[in-house]
Formats: structure tokens, sequence, C-alpha cells
């Protein structure tokens, strides 16, 4: 690989990392305000290092102001493990950036940038967390883990995530859910970010699939990620359009006033019609607007992972 390719990497991972450091420090520097009072990273205290013990948690600015070795012992150490999971399906990269858009105003974009926040306070928390891509095949998949070259590895994929698809990937929840439940062994909370555009209408195979999820007790949530001004409210002049399915390339030519409320009724319909299925199964569903921030998801994990426990 050549240097310049190298710190093209370097730069973009690092661009990721800060821009997620930066979300989440604004969140905590807020939860004054909040039911998370009191929520903190940074450590309770002090301790003498004794030979033998990890030197992973030595505060080396000590050490260089007094000569002498000190752990810290962290508050919100919680041994969490987290594995997240991202459909790289070809509806994920929709809407189309333009050149003056913000990468995360897409959806493929927004659960890349909410991975990266979620990741930035695990790590935090010294919790370790694993990855999952799928879309008409298994993409990619990392252990749960909480070394820094891990999370440095998994914040590179993330970023390769934005790049356009060169060719059309369907969605194949169904399979790749029941695949990685079988990776997924010790008790876990399984975070899933998608559009929930399926290549089938089997509802109950997909949520039999959300079931394999959770039967080694793990904690399941689903941030149903989407574009509110057409995806929702349809928001198009009334010119003649052609919509074209992003997965199977199918098309057609409409006005879109023509169907504009039809269209919303049955997407209404649908949202809710997943919320129930997900309340009757015990899975936590959040829908996600890209327009939005991140705290929906910060706050959404806070409250999951206290419930946990």
């Amino acid at each position: 690989m050549k240097i310049e390719q190298q710190k093209e990497i370097i730069s973009g991972f690092k661009h990721l990392e800060l821009l997620a450091n930066q979300v989440v420090e604004g969140f905590i520097s807020g939860m004054h305000k909040s039911p998370f009072h009191g929520f903190s990273a940074e450590f309770a205290e002090h301790k003498i290092y004794n030979s033998g013990e990890s030197t992973k948690n030595i505060d080396w600015k000590l050490f260089a102001k007094t000569d002498r070795l000190y752990t810290k012992r962290y508050q919100e150490e919680t041994n969490l493990r987290c594995h997240l999971i991202i459909d790289n399906s070809s509806s994920m990269h929709y809407p189309k950036l333009n050149n003056n858009d913000l990468f995360f105003h897409n959806k493929i974009g927004f659960s890349v940038l909410a991975s990266a926040v979620l990741m930035n306070l695990l790590k935090k928390q010294r919790d370790a967390v694993g990855l999952s891509v799928y879309s008409d095949k298994y993409e990619y998949y990392a252990p749960e883990k909480g070394s820094d070259r891990h999370h440095r590895m998994i914040l590179n994929t993330l970023e390769n995530l934005l790049e356009n698809p060169k060719e059309a990937k369907s969605t194949d929840t169904i399979t790749y859910l029941h695949q990685i439940a079988e990776k997924v062994h010790r008790r876990s909370m399984i975070i899933l970010f998608t559009d929930m555009f399926q290549n089938t209408a089997d509802k109950e195979k997909l949520f039999n699939a959300l079931q394999h999820l959770k039967h080694n007790k793990h904690k399941v949530v689903i941030f149903h990620v989407y574009d509110k001004k057409t995806e929702i409210n349809f928001d198009f002049d009334n010119a003649p359009r052609k919509f074209i399915d992003l997965e199977t390339g199918e098309q057609i030519n409409i006005f879109a006033d023509n169907i504009k409320e039809a269209y919303e009724e049955q997407v209404n319909l649908y949202f809710k019609d997943i919320a129930m299925t997900c309340a009757q199964n015990k899975i936590k569903y959040v829908p996600v607007a890209v327009e939005e921030n991140f705290e929906k998801i910060l706050t959404t994990y806070l409250v999951e992972k206290q419930m946990f426990g």
C-alpha cells in the first residue's frame, strides 16, 4: 500500500473518531440536565500500583510528576459486551449526497457515525465492542474486544462503508441475523442499524431471526434509520418522476402527488406494525431520522444498558 493511501486511511478514521468524541463529550457535558446526572467514565480514585497487577490503567502523567506508579480505578467499568450490526445494502446509501452534504446525512453515514459514537462511549467505560456488516452477503465480522488496536480496526471498517457500492446490493437480513446469532456466544447487547427494507415480505421469518439474536439472553436494540423528508413525508414536487429501487433496479414513472397520501398512510402503518411486533417480542425498537442528532441513540443505549445490568 502506498504511503498516500495509508495517510488517507489514518486521517479517515481519525476524522470519524474525532467527530464521535465531540458528540459524546457534548452529550456527557449536558447530562447534568438529564436523568443521567452523575454518569461519568472518569476514574474514581488513584491507588498505588502493586507489582504483578495489569499495567493497563497506570497513570503515566502522574508518574512523571511524582516518580511513583499509581493506577486509576474507574467508576464506570461495567464489562459490557456490545455487538454492532450494520445493514450495508444499497438502500442504506440513500439519499444520494451532494458535494456539500455531510456524510452522515444519508442512512449509511448516519449509522456509521452513530456506531462510532457508541464505540467511543464503550471505550470510555472499558467495554468490549464487536461489529458485523451484511447486505446480500456477510461482509464483515469482528468479535467483541476492548483494545485500542481493535477499535482502530473497526473504525477503519466503518469508514470504508461510506463508499457508494459499485453494484446494487440487496438485503438478506434474515439469513445473516441467524449467522450473527451463532457467532455471538457470550451475553451481549446487540444493536442493529437498518432501514428495515427486506427482500422478503415474510415478517414472521424476520422476527424469528431477531428472536434468535436474543437466544443467549442478549439484549436486542433496533435503530430503524430513515430519511424523513422523502421516505416518510414523500416530499417531492409534482413533476413526473422516475423512482428506482436501489436494490433491484426496478423502475416506475409517476406523479408524486397522485400517490402521496396513500404512500404516507402505508408507511405509517408499516412503522406501527414493526413497533408492535418488536414490543411483543421484547425487542427495543427506535425509529430515528437521519435529520436528527445522536442524542436519541446515546440516551437509548444508556437506558437499555441500565436495564441490561
